[in-house]
């Protein structure tokens, strides 16, 4: 067994196709589908189910596939570190990102790159639990999203919480006139107003969703998508209005929106920078760390 062919497994189930996972690993199919079955015959295990194309993973397979995914994430935080011990703090940090965190990631990675010029970055979404999931995996190197910080702590999780944590409304107020003003607006004043939101998955629109239940309102959802830009253009076109995490850079981005605080509770979880525990995460994310720390205080 060599991490080649664990790299094939995942890129099988990635692609769910052979010919597309053997140019995934930049290998011929014939040489794909024989490595693949030296794995099999080396672990006395049938891993995948053919026919005449791929039809999934036997069970087993799916057993190998988890270890193979960590095995994997390992091997690639590695080589992370192995090329920041060669070149200190040069190199690529992977940053995990849950969307409407209460943070300007931008604004934090140009503090960053200010202290460490040399770092380069590489800025992937997830829902809140993937976030926790690719943290434990290894396959992100600094978690930026809502956690419970008791869970962080029982997994030893280095992390600094985010400030602020207010929510506000925002629109465009040609197309929504009567909601000029300068105090904060309440869950029952929008009954009937048309929101764009994130999609029903997410953890900060499931907390919106929960806080209009108690509130006994349903919410009129013109608009849903996983995508920030696809929201801001829909709120920007008068389809609806947002409701946003403070915090960000929309204020400054577009003019031409308002917002108002948002009345609501605190969320149940924290907003959070996270990162591996001491002597598990790699330099680049200690140094990442010690500057988001003190960012974030400032």
């Amino acid at each position: 067994m060599d991490i080649k062919q664990l790299q094939y497994l995942c890129n099988l189930e990635k692609e769910r196709h052979f010919g597309r996972a053997a140019e995934a690993s930049f290998v011929s199919q014939p040489t794909l589908s024989m490595r693949l079955k030296n794995l099999e015959h080396e672990l006395g295990l049938a891993l995948i189910r053919r026919g005449n194309n791929f039809e999934g993973f036997t069970a087993e397979g799916e057993r190998v596939l988890a270890w193979a995914r960590e095995m994997i994430s390992v091997y690639q935080g590695l080589k992370l570190e192995v090329a920041s011990l060669q070149h200190g703090t040069s190199g690529l940090l992977r940053v995990g990102v849950v969307p409407q965190s209460s943070l300007a990631l931008p604004e934090l990675l140009k503090a960053v790159s200010d202290e460490y010029p040399q770092m380069d970055y590489q800025v992937s979404l997830f829902s809140a639990d993937q976030l926790l999931d690719a943290l434990n995996a290894h396959s992100v190197d600094v978690g930026i999203g809502f956690f419970e910080l008791t869970t962080l702590q029982e997994l030893r999780f280095q992390s600094t919480p985010l400030t602020g944590g207010g929510v506000s409304l925002l629109y465009h107020p040609q197309h929504f006139p009567t909601l000029a003003g300068e105090g904060a607006v309440t869950l029952p004043e929008l009954a009937g107003v048309p929101l764009c939101l994130a999609e029903p998955s997410r953890y900060f629109r499931r907390y919106l969703d929960s806080q209009f239940r108690r509130a006994g309102v349903a919410p009129r959802v013109r608009v849903e998508s996983a995508s920030v830009l696809q929201l801001l253009q829909s709120v920007f076109a008068g389809l609806g209005c947002g409701i946003v995490p403070d915090g960000s850079l929309i204020p400054g981005m577009t003019p031409a929106l308002s917002q108002r605080p948002l009345t609501l509770p605190a969320m149940s979880r924290q907003g959070a920078v996270a990162i591996a525990q001491h002597g598990r995460a790699t330099i680049l994310a200690e140094r990442f760390f010690e500057v988001a720390r003190h960012w974030l205080k400032g």
